[in-house]
């Protein structure tokens, strides 16, 4: 569900502070629930606005700060899996990150995952 307007949320917290209408009256007036009106009179009242909060939790990896250590992790195992990545990073930094995060951590960095082979010719291709 989309926040309400930042109109509507400062018309409804004057309504109850200005006008001196009770909690439920004034979400019966602007057909919201109490619960709303409680939580925006509270809100203008602890941090001054009633901006809407950001959605969802917040996302955290251990490798966010980490590209120097896994570009060395890569640089010294240049053949291992994603699974041997976490490992490695796992032994390094004491932090286990999945290979999902791993994967995307590689590509955000620029480090190619794809094995190059020397003299095989791929097929359906002229050598």
């Amino acid at each position: 569900m989309k926040a309400y307007s930042i109109d509507l949320r400062k018309r409804i917290v004057a309504a109850h502070q200005e006008q001196k209408l009770s909690i439920r009256t004034t979400a019966a007036i602007f057909a919201v629930s109490k619960s709303l009106v409680q939580k925006l009179v509270k809100q203008q009242k602890i941090e001054g606005n009633v901006q809407p909060k950001p959605r969802g939790k917040p996302r955290y990896s251990h490798l966010n700060n980490a590209e120097t250590e896994l570009r060395e992790i890569v640089t010294a195992h240049p053949d291992a899996t994603l699974r041997e990545l976490c490992e490695l990073f796992a032994h390094r930094t004491g932090n286990w990150v999945g290979k999902t995060a791993i994967c995307s951590a590689l590509q955000k960095l620029g480090l190619n995952r794809k094995k190059k082979r020397s003299g095989v010719a791929k097929q359906g291709q002229k050598e």
